[in-house]
């Protein structure tokens, strides 16, 4: 297939979801986490869970990388772009995600804080080479699809010799909160048989990564693009993996994904940034060796270290069920005020401001077929 429209033909979904369901066993259920957000609402906004058998329910999981960031790192973002010296770059979908005080980045902005939306980390360096006056800071976040982007910014700064550039660094890394996940007990447990893995993080990773859940943990893995044919085939493997009594990771997204991953952006990556010990996920908690952090060599652009930040955990609103949404424990419909209290345009918490949160896909298609099983 070679355009977007074959891989949302009707008739081949309608036809790969009865292969599943002549592959399921009627007397097992099965529970699949998708990972990532694009496909929460992938399967949202095309109904996939219509086509599939009662017995196999998809888990939303912790790949939103806007949900995933907690309230401390953002009132850090909030804060510098307080300071008059600085100019905050960030993400689009930043800009509203509540923080402390159901603050935000864009109500800093409007009370005359800088903040300046980008659509990429060259566009923060253009600013702070427009404005050599200012002290820019590039408000960093995602898994591994974009990280690259700000090693190549913090590399690119440094062959400029800018002196008032900085990035405020938040990359968090897939397979430790997949390993989190699987590692959890008691009241943050989470059953999940297997996992449909994210097509563009696995692009710069590759496959690789993620045979030790396999081997290790025995969970199967399907890497999968984003548009419902692929999610479908992806289940459809998955179960085939169950019926056969296999144990793999495959790729069905094998015309982006290899592998190896792309090793010159992993190349770039190693050469900019470092593991932190711990960093703090929205709904996970605390986990080692799970992000990102700028290496010694570039210390001079790492923005904890030139501004003295210190973090300091806050947490989530009482009511906001985001965190327990984000490991999988709970649908976006089961909080309690999904819908009321919180909308898209007055957002209580993360997953339902950002493109990829589950709260923000089910409000936009889920709850319609919510209303209709009434």
């Amino acid at each position: 297939m070679k355009y977007v429209d074959e891989f949302r033909d009707g008739a081949l979904a309608r036809g790969i979801a009865a292969r599943i369901r002549a592959t399921v066993d009627p007397d097992r259920d099965y529970r699949i986490m998708e990972f990532c957000g694009g496909h929460t609402h992938a399967i949202s906004r095309y109904g996939l869970e219509d086509l599939l058998p009662g017995n196999l329910r998809l888990v939303h999981g912790p790949g939103c990388p806007v949900c995933v960031l907690p309230i401390g790192r953002l009132d850090q973002a909030i804060a510098l772009a307080r300071r008059p010296e600085v100019i905050l770059c960030c993400y689009g979908d930043m800009m509203r995600v509540p923080a402390s005080g159901r603050d935000s980045l864009i109500r800093a902005k409007a009370a005359g804080a800088d903040v300046r939306m980008v659509y990429s980390s060259t566009d923060a360096l253009a600013v702070a080479q427009a404005a050599p006056e200012r002290e820019v800071v590039f408000f960093a976040i995602g898994f591994e699809t974009t990280t690259p982007a700000t090693a190549a910014a913090l590399s690119q700064a440094r062959a400029l010799g800018l002196k008032n550039f900085s990035v405020l660094c938040n990359h968090v890394l897939t397979p430790s909160a997949m390993r989190a996940i699987l590692d959890a007990s008691g009241p943050d447990a989470v059953r999940v048989d297997a996992f449909i893995g994210p097509g563009h993080v696995s692009a710069v990773i590759g496959t690789a990564p993620y045979e030790p859940f396999a081997e290790t943990y025995g969970k199967p893995i399907a890497i999968a693009g984003f548009e419902p044919l692929d999610v479908l085939q992806a289940v459809l493997m998955l179960v085939e993996q169950f019926r056969d009594g296999r144990c793999v990771v495959e790729n069905q997204y094998a015309r982006a994904v290899g592998r190896d991953g792309n090793r010159k952006a992993q190349a770039l990556v190693a050469e900019t940034l470092v593991l932190r010990e711990s960093f703090e996920w929205r709904g996970l908690g605390s986990i080692p060796f799970s992000a990102l952090r700028v290496a010694d060599a570039y210390a001079g652009f790492d923005a904890e270290r030139r501004f003295g930040l210190d973090y300091t955990p806050v947490p989530d609103h009482p009511a906001c069920e985001c965190g327990t949404i984000l490991r999988g424990a709970k649908r976006p419909n089961e909080c309690r005020i999904f819908a009321t209290g919180c909308t898209p345009e007055n957002p209580v918490g993360a997953c339902m401001v950002s493109p990829e949160g589950a709260c923000a896909a089910h409000y936009l298609y889920g709850r319609f077929r919510d209303l209709a099983a009434e």
